[in-house]
């Protein structure tokens, strides 16, 4: 296999690790409409003044956002030369369906790849080849692995995948994906630092050593928090539950708040040594990039 050029192979986000001091990321979903594809990139353009490590781009249930998902990160990657990931799923695909997708994206200069099982589409009528010919998220890292030289991330679940029997099952099913050939690990959305050093320390011990960026979601919303902790798994510190809940009539006040215990939970985890923060923006920019910029004076202390 030829090497790749110096140019094209710093576009792989493990060679933003190492540097003694967290990366940071940004997660984006594929707009539906025009209106929602202006949102997006007026967002993009606000947090790229942030420099990123690198940002990713999600991929909707069956694949009903796959042409959208290319389109998206291969502009990102073009227009504001930062490294770029395309989330993908197995779930539905044919093998031949990914390698096709994986090919466009290789072609399109995009070395990064979120493998994720994926789930299914409210509607099963949507997966004209039902659930698909690869079963894991492990089996599409091998896939992906073995089609180009891709830089592979996959997810890890502090606080368990929903749908996982047990902490020790989940974690098995993590040291499978990373023994055929994840890079490193992105956490789901924790409120509960704990949860986290608890699932680090786990992985570590089972000998997982990628590295492990932690998920931050800011709440922005109370009921729109519940309805994505509840698709998840993870759970609101009751307390903090208590106090959005008290203020779902304000708006501003609720983003306050998740402004401030998201921000908390970024300085203790920088101090913990977390590997990466990987933010779900939801298309939005206002409370990430307050979190962001409040972290600049964290980040100096580390050094450049």
């Amino acid at each position: 296999m030829k090497t790749e050029p110096a140019y094209t192979r710093s576009r792989r986000i493990d060679t933003a690790f190492g540097t003694g001091r967290p990366i940071v990321s940004f997660e984006f979903f594929p707009p539906k409409t025009q209106e929602s594809a202006a949102q997006l990139y007026e967002t993009i353009g606000e947090l790229h003044s942030l420099r990123p490590s690198y940002v990713s781009v999600t991929y909707g249930a069956g694949g009903s956002t796959r042409r959208h998902t290319i389109d998206v990160v291969q502009k990102i990657q073009s227009a504001l030369d930062t490294r770029a990931m395309a989330h993908l799923t197995c779930v539905g695909h044919t093998r031949d369906e990914l390698a096709t997708i994986l090919d466009e994206l290789w072609a399109g200069g995009i070395r990064n790849i979120l493998a994720l099982r994926g789930d299914p589409p409210a509607d099963p009528s949507l997966l004209p080849n039902g659930m698909g010919e690869l079963a894991t998220a492990a089996e599409l890292v091998q896939f992906v692995s073995s089609r180009h030289e891709f830089c592979v991330a996959v997810a890890g679940y502090p606080e368990v995948h929903p749908k996982c029997p047990s902490f020790d099952q989940d974690l098995d099913n993590l040291k499978s994906k990373v023994d055929q050939g994840a890079s490193f690990i992105i956490t789901q959305l924790f409120f509960d630092n704990a949860d986290f050093y608890r699932f680090r320390d786990a992985a570590r011990r089972r000998g997982i050593k990628v590295p492990i960026i932690a998920g931050i979601m800011p709440i922005l919303n109370v009921a729109q928090i519940k309805k994505f902790v509840s698709m998840c798994g993870a759970k609101i510190p009751a307390a903090l539950l208590e106090r959005i809940e008290s203020l779902h009539s304000d708006p501003q006040s609720v983003l306050a708040i998740g402004v401030d215990h998201a921000l908390t939970q970024c300085r203790e985890l920088i101090k913990q040594t977390a590997d990466g923060l990987h933010f779900y923006t939801l298309n939005r920019s206002k409370a990430t990039m307050l979190i962001c910029l409040e972290l600049e004076d964290t980040f100096a202390a580390l050094g450049e």
